[in-house]
C-alpha cells in the first residue's frame, strides 16, 4: 500500500460549546460548517454527548444536509445516539466507549470484552451504508480485535502520544506504528485523533504514511483565536503534507 493523502476533518464542538454558553445561536455553527469546508478542510467532525453541552442532536441533519466533504459522528452507541445516526446517515460513524459523564474521549475500547456489543452496532450501521471507524488505544491486540468486530476502519486516541512528545517524540510515535501497522495487516483503515495540534502533527504523519484521516478540533479551534479559520485550516493541512523520511 502506497502512501496516501491524509483528510483533515474539523470537530464543531467546541464552536458548539461557545454558542450553547449564550443560548443563543452564536457563532452559527451550521455556518462555520460551510465555511470550514470553503477554506479546505475534507471534513467535519461532531460528537454529541448525553447532556448536549456543544453538539446537540438536533444539529446532526442541519450539518448533514450542508455537508459538502465528509461528515462523521463520534459517540458512545447509545439507543439516543444509533436512533439519531441512523435518521442521518453520516458517512462514518466513530464509536467511542466514554461514560456519559465523560469530559472527553480519552481511552479506546477493550474490543475483545466488548467484541459482541461492538458486532450488533456496527451491522446495524453497516446496513444503513454507514462506515464505522472504532477508536482504539494504539495496542495491536486490541487492532486484531477490532477487525473481528467487522469495522472497515480505527481512531489511534493520540491523547498520550501529545504527552509523550514533550519528552521522546520517537518513543511516543512508536506504538503507534506498530497498531497502524496491524491495522494494515488486518485490511483496516486507520484514522487518528486527541490532542494533535500545530507542534505535533507533522511527526505523527511522517510515521504514519498510511494514515487516512485525522479529527482535529480543540487545538484548531483554539489556534484559529490568533490566526483565523480561514488561515489556520491550510497551516494543518501543510503539517499533513507527506515528506519521505
Amino acid at each position: 500500500m502506497q502512501n496516501v493523502r491524509t483528510r483533515l476533518s474539523v470537530n464543531l464542538n467546541k464552536v458548539a460549546l461557545i454558542r450553547n454558553s449564550r443560548g443563543g445561536n452564536r457563532p452559527d455553527v451550521i455556518s462555520v460548517a460551510r465555511d470550514c469546508e470553503r477554506f479546505g478542510a475534507d471534513g467535519i467532525t461532531v460528537h454529541p454527548r448525553p447532556d448536549e453541552r456543544h453538539i446537540r442532536f438536533d444539529d446532526l441533519p442541519q450539518l448533514k444536509e450542508v455537508n459538502s466533504t465528509e461528515f462523521n459522528v463520534e459517540g458512545y452507541p447509545s439507543d439516543r445516539f444509533m436512533k439519531a445516526v441512523l435518521a442521518c446517515r453520516p458517512d462514518q460513524v466513530t464509536l467511542v466507549p466514554d461514560a456519559p459523564d465523560a469530559l472527553t474521549s480519552s481511552s479506546g475500547w477493550d474490543t475483545i470484552n466488548e467484541k459482541a456489543l461492538l458486532k450488533d452496532v456496527i451491522i446495524a450501521l453497516r446496513e444503513s451504508s454507514i462506515r464505522t471507524s472504532l477508536f482504539l488505544d494504539p495496542l495491536p491486540e486490541m487492532v486484531a480485535a477490532a477487525a473481528d468486530c467487522g469495522t472497515d476502519r480505527i481512531e489511534l486516541y493520540t491523547g498520550k502520544y501529545a504527552n509523550d512528545f514533550k519528552i521522546n517524540k520517537l518513543e511516543a510515535v512508536r506504538p503507534h506504528v506498530e497498531a497502524a501497522e496491524e491495522a494494515l495487516r488486518c485490511g483496516l483503515g486507520v484514522n487518528a485523533g486527541h490532542d494533535l495540534d500545530l507542534t505535533n502533527l507533522s511527526w505523527y504523519r511522517q510515521h504514519l504514511p498510511h494514515l487516512l484521516e485525522v479529527s482535529i478540533g480543540h487545538a484548531l479551534i483554539s489556534d484559529a483565536l490568533y490566526f483565523g479559520l480561514e488561515n489556520v485550516i491550510p497551516m494543518y493541512k501543510r503539517k499533513l503534507e507527506y515528506v519521505n523520511r
